[in-house]
């Protein structure tokens, strides 16, 4: 692989030394990094402009956290791009690798030393008085919840077009086996292998006994219908975009069969490693 594109978070100091200098390591190394226009703009280098870097790109580095990655993934939807993350953030379970590292995995994937991971999305259609609204695609969840404060939401869930519950809660995430180690950890769910293909349900603070986590197949249908009177229910799409939703106004939820997500699994680091290094799972707590 000869040239690799960058994405680059240009709100970080950090991300943007970090690409500076990949770019002066790769001008040494004998390949290119194409840049995005904007991107391109702040480091003052040639850029390309959208349409051509997404023909052009094969693979791309995204150098910030899990948000640029969430970010870059919306920008590559329906393309074969794959993407890498490099983490300037916290945890990083999308941006795996760690800023000492890069020159190393970059020297892996410039061998084509690594495997993909087709990362399955969420289908999100909203539907307002009958009518499809809007179409979105999330790669980590969809979560619908209140601005109001202490504002109770009923939910009714449909799976497949046959009631299955009303909810009361203070919201609902449905995320994808990716987003599995985001907001729905939080909330309890279990954590679920990329590359599996399944569909999460997790309750936001249940008011009631029964209310669990719920895995349901890559062929679920999964309805959401507020009801009630509410005038602050929102919708979000992987906690950076959000949509004003309505009583009875309808979210069909399910996982795309059209577009992944591919991304690079580089030797030694698979989602379990990951999961370990993370979370600090099956690490012994030391008293100090």
């Amino acid at each position: 692989m000869k040239d690799l594109g960058m994405i680059i978070n240009l709100r970080k100091p950090e991300a943007v030394n970090t690409a500076k200098y990949l770019l002066n390591w790769a001008h040494e190394h004998d390949f290119n990094f194409l840049l995005p226009h904007q991107e391109a703009s702040a480091l003052t280098t040639a850029g390309l402009d959208d349409e051509q870097w997404l023909k052009t790109v094969k693979l791309a580095i995204v150098i910030g956290g899990d948000g640029t990655f969430l970010r870059a993934s919306r920008y590559v939807m329906g393309t074969d791009i794959i993407l890498h993350g490099i983490n300037l953030g916290h945890l990083g379970f999308l941006a795996s690798s760690r800023p000492e590292e890069i020159t190393h995995d970059l020297e892996n994937i410039l061998a084509d030393n690594f495997n993909i991971i087709e990362r399955r999305v969420l289908r999100c259609v909203l539907f307002h008085e009958g009518s499809s609204e809007h179409k979105i695609y999330a790669l980590n969840d969809v979560v619908l919840n209140t601005n109001a404060i202490a504002r109770l939401l009923r939910i009714e869930i449909r799976f497949n077009d046959k009631f299955f519950c009303v909810l009361p809660a203070d919201g609902v995430i449905i995320s994808s086996p990716t987003g599995s180690t985001a907001y729905a950890l939080s909330a309890g769910g279990p954590l679920i292998p990329p590359e599996m293909d399944a569909i999460l349900l997790a309750p936001l603070c249940a008011h009631t006994l029964y209310s669990r986590p719920l895995v349901a197949s890559e062929n679920d249908c999964i309805t959401l219908i507020p009801t009630g009177t509410s005038r602050d229910i929102m919708l979000t799409q992987d906690g950076q975009l959000a949509y004003e939703i309505f009583p009875g106004d309808e979210i069909q939820v399910r996982l795309s069969k059209n577009k992944k997500l591919r991304t690079v699994s580089l030797p030694g680091r698979n989602f379990l490693d990951i999961v370990r290094e993370k979370l600090g799972w099956g690490q012994a707590f030391r008293d100090d």
